[in-house]
């Protein structure tokens, strides 16, 4: 490395005493600002961009600030909203706290865009106080009002219809928000998505571990394009033979089933996410097995849930294998009726003999998605 990840930067107990360039892995990042702390207030930090490249999150524009700036919190936050949003031609939002999805939606037939926040923001309203909302579309004036009427952190999207930003900045009417921070992302087609596509933007990350070592990795992506990407679950062991799902999907379920993968990718696993019409109804995340994700979801929308949707005829994606028919059997018995998962348990065949007893679609992914951020 050249100029390497600057360790007394790391180590410094005051803002600005990082590095103006860094090299990480051949590639040159300058830095854009200091930020208002790292993830805590005791820790300071500073923001890259790649010096070559054209940024849809690193150039973008800040059109009101907030008090003392953007946090790496809200940067993470906002990343990962965006990485949600990317994927969707439909416009679509994501509601971000603590590096985990609250809520996300994306529009279906009848629906505004006032419509895809509340489903997004109702989610989980009690978690997204104080959240960053991220949209792939241009924001209008009646989504802007409703945003200040709850406390929120961050809004970024690629646009803003006239008259936003005059409601953004009505701290009178809106005290609730008066510190609310207003950003305008780049495009965002430029952020990759699939596996083996081309792309101009090399999103190689990089984890810095407790030694100051740091470890390289390709990003998350993935092989699912569309609906005609996800097939149905096969398996075969000796005990109970080859084994196939024999319960189908609505072509609405299928495009729930969708969303819940693109979603799940920003989730910290082990994570499933529960999805009815177009919007998050629960996500378990963070748990350390899988049965106990499902279960969180279930209980999280059973005590936090506001919207419209029931958990009867939803769907679920799980960003892992299922090594025994256990959280396939909670799923179902809350009213799940179809799943995407990846294969590779030494128990796909009897995980799917379960479901099909159920009633319960099951659906194979090409890949498994856990996420460790």
């Amino acid at each position: 490395m050249s100029k390497e990840l600057n360790r007394n930067a790391y180590l410094s107990k005051n803002i600005g005493d990082f590095a103006e360039t860094l090299t990480i892995n051949g590639k040159e990042y300058v830095k854009v600002n200091d930020l208002r702390y790292g993830t805590n207030p005791h820790q300071p930090a500073a923001y890259y961009k790649p010096a070559s490249e054209v940024s849809p999150i690193g150039d973008m524009q800040i059109l009101k600030d907030g008090k003392s700036g953007l946090s790496q919190t809200n940067l993470e936050d906002i990343s990962y909203a965006l990485n949600i949003c990317k994927f969707f031609e439909k416009p679509a939002c994501a509601v971000m706290k603590h590096v985990n999805p609250s809520g996300a939606a994306v529009m279906v037939e009848g629906e505004d865009l006032i419509d895809v926040y509340r489903k997004a923001r109702d989610a989980d309203n009690r978690a997204a106080f104080g959240s960053a909302i991220a949209f792939n579309t241009k924001l209008d004036v009646e989504t802007a009002k409703e945003i200040m009427t709850t406390f929120v952190e961050c809004v970024v999207a690629p646009d803003y219809e006239d008259g936003c930003l005059e409601i953004f900045n009505d701290t009178e009417t809106y005290k609730l928000n008066r510190h609310i921070r207003i950003i305008k992302c780049g495009d965002l087609s430029l952020l990759p998505k699939y596996v083996g596509e081309d792309s101009t933007i090399d999103a190689t990350t990089f984890k810095v571990l407790a030694d100051g070592s740091v470890v390289l990795a390709a990003p998350l992506l993935t092989n699912i394009r569309s609906v005609t990407d996800i097939k149905k679950a096969t398996g075969e062991n000796k005990k109970c033979g080859f084994q196939e799902s024999n319960v189908d999907a609505t072509a609405q379920q299928m495009d729930d089933l969708l969303f819940a993968w693109y979603v799940n990718i920003n989730v910290r696993s082990n994570g499933v996410v529960i999805v009815s019409n177009g919007q998050t109804l629960a996500v378990g995340t963070g748990e350390q097995d899988r049965v106990g994700a499902v279960e969180q979801a279930i209980i999280k929308f059973n005590d936090k849930y506001t919207g419209d949707e029931v958990l009867e005829g939803s769907v679920m994606a799980s960003d892992g294998f299922f090594p025994f028919p256990d959280a396939v059997e909670v799923a179902a018995n809350a009213g799940v009726k179809a799943i995407i998962a990846p294969a590779g348990s030494l128990q796909d065949a009897a995980v799917i003999k379960r479901a099909n007893e159920l009633g319960v679609a099951l659906y194979h992914a090409p890949e498994r998605i856990f996420s460790h951020h």
